[in-house]
């Protein structure tokens, strides 16, 4: 019992730090990359190639001014990062992040804690982070701020459910909501990973991700250009990092779900060595890697879009999470609930690379007439805006 309860408290330890850790590498990453993609430098002065550079930001914040509007509430102005900050990081603890380290005293899982509704739990935990930005942006007592706050809450709610219903797709396929039998359920062979059966799901996820995490395009809650800097504008220092701070933090919990839910979590490809006990220091760093790797190119998905699409207009984002992702999820579950009732219960299939090519195929079918739909109604719309305009 005391070997489990040490051993909670390590991966505790270890998994803040390497969050804590990866975020601030990862502001040096978005701003490298960027530079990349704009054919520039980017940070290249403190440190060897701009390395130190987050640790520069964050001292800086560390030593500026903290501001408090006189009109303010200042238990909620003060608690506001907080409510952001924090589910950011209770999100990442049920998500499996490699092989079963085995120890002298047992094997112990790679996972903060393994429980038994898994990313229920995670959609629980990440609907939080809405009131911190609402009251973030009541408690400045600043109209603009206010504003920003409202409309963040609107988007984050409405694309919640769609991010919600993509993942009983995986519910319906898994069986299970526990993400440790999620991964195994993938574990079969290379098809088997939930993006070939649930395309339209994964497809649904990462465009929810992306509003939830308040990605361009759909970064409306920081519109410089209409609302000065957003819900956080009267927040400065530490307060204002924390916000950022939860933003990337939620892009890293945002990733690890993707390749849990979808790309097989920690599993390696084309092969079955580190599937099934006995569990070795080997294969725990190896499936680790692979994780961390899958993760890292969802991350580097998020920047990517960032520095290449636009921004919406707010009515073309509500227009999106409201009658597009939401009707097309509830029919997607409807039509994969009937294909998986089909292959098991009339035809006696099992879940193997068949059952997994069969439901990708309806996927295919699917996927064609909505991009077609997707395509022709923004035509449609440009048409009409430029008939107005």
């Amino acid at each position: 019992m005391t070997f489990f309860l040490v051993a909670s408290i390590v991966k505790i330890l270890v998994v803040f730090t390497v969050i804590m850790v990866g975020v601030a590498l990862l502001t040096l990453a978005e701003r490298r990359i960027c530079a990349w993609i704009q054919d520039r430098l980017g940070p290249n002065r403190v440190g060897p190639e701009g390395l130190l550079q987050p640790a520069a930001d964050g001292l800086k914040n560390l030593l500026k001014e903290e501001t408090l509007p006189g009109q303010a509430d200042r238990l909620l102005f003060v608690l506001a990062p907080a409510l952001a900050f924090v589910p950011a990081l209770l999100a990442i603890a049920v998500v499996p992040f490699g092989a079963p380290l085995p120890t002298p005293w047992g094997d112990v899982p790679l996972v903060v804690a393994d429980l038994p509704v898994g990313f229920l739990y995670i959609l629980a935990i990440g609907s939080l982070g809405v009131y911190g930005v609402v009251l973030a942006g009541w408690s400045s007592n600043n109209k603009y701020a206010l504003l920003g706050g409202l409309r963040s809450s609107a988007q984050m709610i409405s694309y919640e459910i769609a991010l919600g219903m993509s993942t009983v797709a995986v519910l319906l396929l898994a069986g299970n909501v526990t993400l440790s039998d999620v991964v195994a359920r993938q574990q079969q062979s290379l098809f088997t990973w939930n993006v070939f059966p649930l395309g339209l799901a994964y497809f649904i996820f990462t465009v929810a991700a992306f509003a939830e995490t308040n990605r361009l395009p759909f970064d409306l809650p920081e519109a410089e250009a209409e609302l000065i800097a957003g819900y956080h504008t009267e927040y400065s220092a530490m307060k204002f990092s924390m916000f950022y701070i939860a933003e990337y933090a939620n892009m890293v919990t945002a990733s690890a779900l993707m390749a849990t839910l979808f790309f097989g979590g920690w599993d390696i490809p084309f092969t079955h060595w580190d599937d099934a006990p006995p569990w070795t220091v080997a294969k725990t760093l190896a499936t680790l890697g692979v994780f961390a790797l899958k993760v890292c190119c969802f991350l580097f998905l998020y920047i990517w879009v960032r520095w290449t699409l636009p921004r919406f207009r707010y009515d073309q984002l509500m227009a999106l999470g409201w009658k597009v992702m939401l009707p097309l999820a509830l029919v997607y579950i409807a039509l994969l609930a009937t294909a998986i009732w089909v292959l098991h219960d009339r035809l006696g299939w099992t879940y193997d690379s068949r059952f997994a090519l069969a439901l990708c195929g309806l996927n295919v079918l699917l996927a064609i007439p909505l991009f077609f739909v997707l395509d022709r109604g923004h035509l449609i719309a440009s048409s009409v805006a430029e008939g107005g305009a």
